[in-house]
């Protein structure tokens, strides 16, 4: 499958170029013309590392063309660019991605770069080693897709790594040597701003911590799948869910349901949690299954599904980190 998926990539990559070379030129050309000088072209995959190159760029972001590709509510782990997507990769000063296993395309889309100092950021590398094995827990449907990663050999790793501040303030600090890298005439303005936002990070982890602290519960049931493993290891808790983050599946077994129903009564909690863009089937069966059948439905933004209208509307990493705060806080009390 991986195979045929890079085949697709180099196909695309070639007719892109040659459909779009024209057009890069004329764009250049303007860009050129209008500006005075080039803006730096900064390309990103998905919402959270967008939001945080921004907050970085702060007023110079008007000086720069930054893309996110991931703007029509695709999930990662179905994305494939577009030949339009490899060429704004292959043509911009610097390409930052999660690089977890659903960027593999990543790779071949990188083979043939124009720009030859382009400073290309992999934040799962970054992380280094507080990067995390995707887990099966107790209770939990595995899929195709978690034994297919076995069978190839090698660790998989949770992709999930911006639902965590802590993680978010190394990854941050990796964006910010990038930018000083492709324009270090701005390099002070970019560190001004790395502080002011990594201080707001910061900020709203004490607070997270605060109320892993003191909730009544520290057990969060997911009637769903499961991305929030960072955040959970980050303070503790523990979880239950239907499917791991990166599964494939959608319908949960009898026995899955049963046994998340069970826990809940075990443990006396009054909420079940899904993930954006849940249809809520398989929490409201759970919640079906147990005695009282008066848990409450609430959801964590995991923000896998931030579309280019939602951004133009204000879309905010920080803010849906809060908001999701107030949920969390709800389902541990």
């Amino acid at each position: 499958m991986k195979k045929i998926i890079s085949l697709i990539v180099v196909m695309l990559m070639v007719i892109g170029t040659f459909a779009a070379c024209g057009q890069n030129e004329a764009a250049s050309d303007a860009d050129s013309s209008a500006d005075g000088d080039k803006k730096i072209s900064i390309v990103t995959t998905i919402f959270p590392i967008y939001d945080w190159t921004k907050n970085i760029l702060g007023d110079k972001a008007k000086d720069a063309e930054l893309t996110m590709l991931l703007d029509s509510g695709t999930d990662l782990h179905s994305y494939q660019p577009t030949a339009n997507d490899v060429m704004k990769i292959t043509n911009c000063d610097m390409f930052i991605y999660v690089g977890g296993e659903s960027d593999d395309w990543v790779d071949e889309a990188l083979k043939d770069v124009s720009n030859k100092d382009m400073v290309v950021i992999n934040l799962m590398e970054a992380l280094g080693d507080n990067k995390k094995e995707e887990e099966v827990v107790e209770g939990m449907e595995e899929d195709e897709h978690e034994h297919e990663g076995e069978a190839e050999g090698g660790p998989e790793y949770d992709e999930h790594i911006w639902l965590s501040l802590k993680n978010a303030v190394i990854l941050c600090d990796e964006i910010e040597k990038g930018l000083e890298k492709i324009d270090p005439d701005n390099a002070d303005t970019y560190k001004a701003n790395l502080e002011a936002y990594t201080k707001k990070l910061n900020d709203l982890e004490s607070e997270y911590a605060g109320a892993a602290k003191n909730a009544k519960t520290k057990t969060l049931l997911f009637g769903d799948r499961f991305p929030f493993r960072y955040l959970a290891d980050d303070y503790g808790l523990n979880y239950y869910a239907a499917f791991s983050g990166c599964s494939a599946e959608s319908e949960a077994s009898f026995e899955t349901i049963s046994f998340l129903a069970k826990k809940i009564a075990a443990l006396g909690l009054e909420c079940v949690l899904t993930i954006d863009d849940s249809d809520k089937k398989i929490a409201k069966t759970i919640i079906d299954n147990t005695k009282t059948k008066a848990q409450k439905i609430l959801n964590l933004d995991s923000m896998q599904s931030v579309t280019e209208k939602d951004v133009n509307e204000g879309a905010d990493f920080i803010k849906t980190m809060k908001d999701n705060l107030s949920v969390l806080k709800e389902a541990l009390n």
